[in-house]
């Protein structure tokens, strides 16, 4: 099927590899099936809606950046990602990209966490007061 995208134009994806988000995304509750695209040869990623081309957040492994990330999801984001051991799940953080590129943030308060078995994907909010929604990926003070 081809799609139009946020940053990569017209692209052909596969059913397969649609990730299904039972809620949607906070703030885009509609939004409800997305899709993993590369950004270039980095170690970013789009979180591309299907549906609608003006949305696509720029992803990253967030550990790569924080080795001691670390958070516990709830038996009902478990239920919902239909989750049946730990190493299926996969998770990105959403990045705001800034100018230059060494201020970009990481939103470590909400993770997108996608059952590689099944493609459900949830953005999980976090209660933990240590992660905040911009964690600077380059080591600076977090803010916000």
């Amino acid at each position: 099927m081809k799609i139009e995208t946020k940053y990569h134009g017209s692209r052909e994806i596969q059913a397969e590899d649609i990730l299904k988000f039972e809620s949607g995304i906070p703030g885009f509750p509609d939004e409800k099936e997305f899709v993993l695209l590369p950004l270039d040869d980095s170690f970013l990623s789009v979180l591309q809606s299907v549906s609608t081309p003006e949305i696509g957040f720029v992803v990253t492994d967030p550990f790569s950046f924080f080795p001691e990330y670390d958070f516990q999801l709830s038996d009902s984001a478990v239920e919902q990602l239909k989750l049946e051991k730990p190493d299926d799940a996969v998770v990105y953080t959403i990045l705001t990209i800034r100018d230059p590129f060494e201020k970009t943030t990481a939103n470590l308060q909400a993770p997108v966490v996608i059952n590689t078995k099944n493609s459900n994907a949830k953005q999980v909010i976090l209660n933990d007061g240590k992660y905040k929604t911009k964690h600077p990926l380059f080591g600076q003070k977090a803010k916000g």
